[in-house]
């Protein structure tokens, strides 16, 4: 009998334990403080997503009839995989759709994300556009994701794509694209961002659908095919 009972005991600390592991990784995926829990859906964020400029990170055609506008967190794992889904997307869209990134790097999960943001900064503001692409490119190449990208890396990449790395390491030292950075993040919490990535399909310069998580590209282009 003592030893049934042992038995329950030690079961119930298990179950115990697994519930308490289980809240403790379901609270690490929550999105950073003060941003608002909303469903991903056009209706909640339609008047709120900043409205597209020569100044966003645009790929593709930009004057194609659908931009989808997506807040990425460069260590995020899915962020990794949405983002070759996103490149395999506008590659086969054929000039209907153009691809806006912004930043959205959650300190809570990815410490090291916002630092590594400024970076692609620093990248465009020696090459623009197109720098940071090839930038953002590699980064989300090498990167083994959740905050395990090697500082040191982040020049090497400069030098990978051929950008002056003291002008780089200058650029980034000084913090100089730290605003630009929270900028985009404060954008990304009045649209409803909650997670990353997460993405807004916009025809017009209105939002009409949403791409909540790292959807795979059947499914997007499902999406993307519905809108007339």
């Amino acid at each position: 009998m003592q030893n049934n009972d042992s038995k329950q005991i030690a079961g119930a600390i298990l179950v115990v334990g697994v519930l308490v592991a289980g809240a403790i990784l379901l609270k690490g995926t929550n999105a950073p403080i003060g941003v608002p829990s909303i469903a991903n859906n056009a209706k909640n964020a339609t008047s709120q997503v900043r409205p597209v400029t020569s100044a966003d990170h645009i790929t593709g055609n930009i004057n194609a009839k659908i931009v989808i506008v997506e807040y990425s967190d460069i260590e995020c794992p899915f962020c990794k995989v949405f983002h070759a889904t996103m490149h395999k997307v506008v590659e086969n869209s054929d000039g209907k759709v153009a691809w806006v990134f912004r930043h959205y790097p959650i300190p809570q999960l990815h410490p090291k994300a916002f630092h590594e943001a400024e970076a692609t900064e620093c990248a465009w503001e020696q090459g623009g556009n197109d720098a940071f692409w090839k930038y953002v490119d590699r980064i989300f190449e090498i990167t083994p994701s959740n905050n395990r990208l090697e500082e040191s890396e982040l020049p090497k990449i400069a030098e990978y794509i051929g950008l002056d790395v003291g002008s780089f390491n200058t650029c980034l030292s000084n913090g100089k694209f730290k605003a630009k950075v929270q900028a985009d993040i404060d954008d990304g919490v009045k649209a409803g961002v909650s997670g990353t990535p997460s993405s807004f399909i916009l025809q017009k310069g209105k939002v009409i659908d949403t791409i909540p998580g790292a959807q795979p590209y059947d499914t997007v282009m499902q999406k993307l095919s519905a809108i007339k």
